[in-house]
C-alpha cells in the first residue's frame, strides 16, 4: 500500500498537486470562518472538475461545478450584511430547514444515480452518487453558516477516501483523509462559535 502510495505521488500531475493544495487550504480557513475558503476553494473545484470526468467520476465532476456556483454564492453570502448591519453567524438548523436538507439530499441522489446509471460508463454510480448528494447539501448549508455541513461534509469525505484510492488517485484519497478531520475541527470550533452567539 505504501509503495502504491509512493508511485501516485510520482505520476501526480501539476494540476491534482494544485487542486489538493487549495482545497486543503480551502477547508482549513472553512474551519476557521475565513472568507478565504471561497477564492482557494474556487480555484480548487474548478480543477477537479476535469479531473473527475477524466476518472469517469461523473458525479463528483458534477459536484465541483456546483461548488463553484455555490461559492460565489457563498462568497456573497458571507460578506454581505442584513438589515441589522451585521454578517450572517452561525446558527443551527431549524426543522423546515432539516426537512428540506434530506429532501434535497434524496432528490439529488435519485437523480444522479438514475443519470449514471442509463447514460454513463460510470462503474460505481451509487457511491459516486451518495457522496456527491451529500456534499450538494453541505455546501448550500456551509453557505447559510449551518452548523449541520460538517456531519455531512464528515460523512462524504468518509466515503471518498476509498473511493478515490479505487480510482487510483492517491494524493486526493489521502487529501480527504485530511479533510475528515479538519471538518471534525471544524464542526468543534463552529459548535463553540454557536454557543457563544446564543448566550449574547
Amino acid at each position: 500500500m505504501f509503495e502504491l502510495f509512493q508511485q501516485n505521488i510520482s505520476l501526480m500531475s501539476l494540476p491534482e498537486a494544485i487542486a489538493v493544495a487549495t482545497g486543503l487550504a480551502s477547508v482549513w480557513f472553512a474551519k476557521k470562518e475565513n472568507i478565504l475558503v471561497y477564492p482557494t476553494g474556487i480555484i480548487s473545484v474548478l480543477i477537479y472538475v476535469f479531473i473527475c470526468f477524466d476518472v469517469k467520476l461523473y458525479a463528483e465532476a458534477g459536484i465541483n461545478f456546483y461548488y463553484f456556483v455555490m461559492s460565489i454564492y457563498g462568497w456573497y453570502e458571507w460578506i454581505k450584511k442584513d438589515d441589522k448591519k451585521d454578517h450572517i453567524h452561525i446558527s443551527k438548523n431549524n426543522f423546515k430547514e432539516q426537512i428540506i436538507s434530506i429532501g434535497l439530499f434524496i432528490i439529488s441522489f435519485f437523480i444522479l444515480s438514475q443519470t449514471l446509471l442509463r447514460f454513463t460508463d460510470s462503474n460505481v454510480p451509487y457511491l459516486d452518487s451518495f457522496a456527491t448528494s451529500l456534499f450538494f447539501v453541505a455546501m448550500w448549508l456551509m453557505a447559510k453558516k449551518k452548523i449541520e455541513n460538517w456531519t455531512l461534509w464528515i460523512i462524504g469525505d468518509l466515503i471518498c477516501i476509498p473511493l478515490y484510492f479505487y480510482k487510483g488517485l492517491m494524493l486526493t484519497s489521502f487529501q480527504y483523509l485530511v479533510f475528515t478531520f479538519i471538518a471534525l475541527g471544524g464542526y468543534l470550533e463552529w459548535n463553540k462559535k454557536l454557543k457563544v452567539n446564543s448566550t449574547i
